[in-house]
């Protein structure tokens, strides 16, 4: 039989309860294998009743001393109830001093006291007791949230200044760096949001004129990585520059905010071929076959209502996986063709020399280059599907010889 003998009307406050006549105390914390919370419980005295009821600070200072232990019995161990009863007197009972002294030698939970207003100065320098005489029943878990993250930034011997901090919220990434990025100037201290705009248009003059195009190889939505890296060092920069005050936390998420918007612009843009004029009067290509690795196939014509390389890429993002990473492009009627090698940025133009008569082998001159990230492969596509292989000549160099070939890749791969 278990009664409620005294608990707090907020939050998740360890309660005391009478168990077959004896005093206990419960508190939620952590998960169980199922991700349901874990309960623990220990024995408590009058005593000490007294105290939980009638102090709200000693309260909290249990709380915090209690969780760690609940943190090393994880999702199915046992409570060290020893350890736990043995905090009782020296937490509740203890003069300030000795409270102090005890949290000097023990682990203990500051987020859990500072959501519940510590004063944190106090708290750093060890006095506990002290920093809990201004200690609220209603938690603020955001409060505890920023304390965190600047503990987290203090190891890496970071130190926010205002504007730093009033970027990483505008920006809402104060609590989290890899939380995606957005605009929030209602986060911002009115005072300090004209000096974050300020530092934002210099970012985006940085950038102007700049895109972050699609990277079919990687599926539907992903992004080109070269074309993010050359944004984003272009931005930080340009805001370096400009202001050489700010830690690169601040500079680096407005980098990573002009970065974002410029890869979501990407994707929310219909996505259409390099190669508009194969639509024109004078495209070479009537037809074309697209290929993979895996025996997928595509037919583009000219009539139909997209360009060529549009067709293409969409293929590739439909197809394209880590052991999927060769595609052709061919044009049976002119017998000529490209092959993209994915996994070796490297692309083959294939062009047929002699069709095979009386039961011949047709025979083929292959020549190999080198290609330069998915922007090269994108030019190497238009150019082909506008004018066959004769039009891949300028992006050159074009090697027949495959162990020369297979040396200029390694040398490029070395660098």
């Amino acid at each position: 039989m278990e009664d409620i003998v005294f608990t707090r009307s907020s939050g998740w406050f360890p309660k005391v309860i009478r168990e077959d006549g004896e005093l206990k105390l419960t508190l939620a914390a952590g998960a169980d294998a199922n991700h349901d919370p874990r309960t623990f419980t220990f024995p408590i005295g009058e005593s000490h009743l007294a105290v939980i009821r009638a102090d709200l600070a000693r309260h909290l200072l249990l709380w915090s001393a209690v969780l760690p232990l609940c943190d090393t019995a994880g999702i199915r161990g046992q409570l060290d109830e020893n350890a736990a009863v043995a905090l009782l007197d020296q937490v509740l009972l203890s003069p300030p001093a000795g409270v102090d002294a005890l949290f000097r030698r023990i682990r203990w939970d500051r987020s859990r006291l500072v959501a519940h207003g510590a004063d944190i100065e106090l708290l750093e320098r060890g006095q506990v007791c002290e920093a809990m005489r201004a200690a609220t029943e209603l938690a603020n878990e955001k409060r505890a949230q920023e304390y965190h993250a600047d503990r987290r930034r203090a190891e890496r011997g970071v130190a926010l200044g205002p504007l730093d901090a009033a970027i990483l919220r505008y920006t809402g990434q104060y609590l989290h760096g890899a939380t995606v990025p957005r605009r929030s100037p209602d986060a911002v201290d009115p005072a300090l949001l004209p000096q974050v705009m300020r530092v934002i248009a210099t970012a985006e003059q940085a950038c102007a004129g700049m895109r972050i195009g699609l990277d079919p190889r990687r599926g539907h939505r992903a992004t080109d990585k070269r074309d993010r890296d050359r944004m984003a060092a272009a931005v930080e920069a340009a805001v370096r520059r400009a202001y050489p005050e700010l830690v690169d936390d601040a500079v680096r998420t407005v980098s990573f905010l002009m970065c974002s918007e410029a890869a979501d612009r990407s994707r929310s843009t219909p996505v259409e071929g390099d190669d508009h004029a194969d639509l024109g009067e004078s495209a070479r290509k009537t037809a074309l076959s697209f290929t993979d690795d895996k025996g997928g196939e595509k037919k583009w014509v000219r009539d139909g209502p997209r360009t060529a390389s549009a067709e293409f890429w969409e293929f590739v993002s439909d197809r394209s996986a880590g052991d999927n990473e060769v595609f052709t492009i061919e044009d049976e009627e002119r017998g000529e063709g490209i092959q993209l090698h994915f996994y070796a940025d490297s692309i083959a133009r294939i062009t047929t020399v002699r069709h095979g008569e009386a039961g011949s082998d047709p025979q083929y001159q292959v020549e190999y280059s080198l290609v330069d990230g998915i922007g090269g492969y994108r030019k190497l596509v238009s150019a082909f599907v506008r004018g066959g292989c004769a039009a891949l000549e300028q992006h050159g160099p074009w090697m027949s010889d495959v162990a020369e070939f297979e040396r200029a890749r390694r040398r490029r791969d070395a660098r």
